[in-house]
């Protein structure tokens, strides 16, 4: 109302009128209860000591006291004061380290070390599409690549467990830390399975790089070119361009031959091997090629 008169330099009877104000809200003076001050001072010193209760746990508490507070006053004076209560932060759970790298941590033969880890796609109806990946670091074999809507602890572990039965026990699985594999489900299984565990240091995919490489060629002569009507297509399409990428496509790391191919050239994994140095496994392969 004051903004009013002073823009048209009238009086408050003239502006009230016109804007059909009775003049007495304009007289109307707030008047503090008795004791809120009192009341706002001991619901902070509430919310100090459980700054985790909302504004309703506050209210009870100020009840037993012997307040005599309804509860929408309480929730007011929550909102004038700016208080709210903290968002719950989960802790993450973390077994990675950069020892368990690549680098560090090198596959010296065949079914020593296997990396796993997962890509992500939609349907042409935009509901999800999750592959399950695992592939042999020496040989560069994809022996598992599935695809399911999502992905729980068990059925990672069914997986794996299909994949053991035909090719043996690895002695290592390098992965993330995803949910699915850090699952106290999973560490227990392959503990039981005497399948060594390498968690890469989190915010550190360089460190799987073999997984992370493999994926690359998932997304580029797969995901990205094919557009999946359902699961089974995917599923399909999946299993034909695995037989592909392992029995006919050339590898640069190998030779340019197949990873399958380069697997069966080999004797068999040696007994006891040391780790060899980075400048090796090439050498080592291209004696086996020749």
């Amino acid at each position: 109302m004051k903004h009013v008169q002073k823009q048209l330099k009238v009086s408050e009877r003239r502006a009230c009128k016109v804007i059909e104000q009775p003049r007495s809200s304009q007289r109307y003076q707030v008047q503090r209860r008795d004791g809120e001050r009192d009341l706002v001072a001991r619901m902070l010193e509430l919310v100090k000591q459980h700054p985790r209760y909302g504004y309703r746990f506050v209210w009870a508490l100020l009840r037993e006291e012997g307040f005599k507070i309804n509860r929408k006053r309480v929730y007011r004076l929550w909102r004038q004061q700016g208080l709210k209560v903290p968002v719950k932060r989960h802790k993450k759970r973390r077994l990675g380290t950069c020892e368990n790298g690549i680098v560090r941590q090198r596959a010296t033969h065949r079914d020593h070390v296997w990396a796993w880890d997962f890509v992500h796609d939609r349907t042409g109806d935009g509901r999800p599409l999750k592959w399950l990946s695992i592939v042999d670091e020496y040989t560069r074999e994809c022996l598992a690549l599935e695809v399911r809507r999502s992905f729980k602890s068990s059925d990672v572990i069914e997986v794996l467990r299909e994949l053991i039965l035909i090719r043996g026990t690895p002695g290592h699985i390098r992965s993330d830390n995803g949910p699915e594999f850090i699952a106290h489900a999973i560490v227990a299984w392959m503990n039981n399975a005497r399948i060594g565990t390498l968690y890469i240091e989190p915010g550190s995919p360089w460190q799987n790089g073999y997984a992370e490489s493999f994926h690359s060629r998932v997304r580029d002569e797969l995901l990205d070119s094919e557009l999946f009507t359902c699961l089974t297509e995917a599923r399909m399409l999946s299993t034909q361009w695995r037989l592909e990428y392992n029995h006919r496509r050339p590898h640069s790391s190998l030779g340019y031959v197949a990873p399958a191919v380069f697997a069966a050239s080999l004797a068999g994994p040696p007994v006891g091997a040391s780790p060899l140095p980075p400048s090796r496994p090439a050498k080592q392969r291209e004696a086996i090629l020749s």
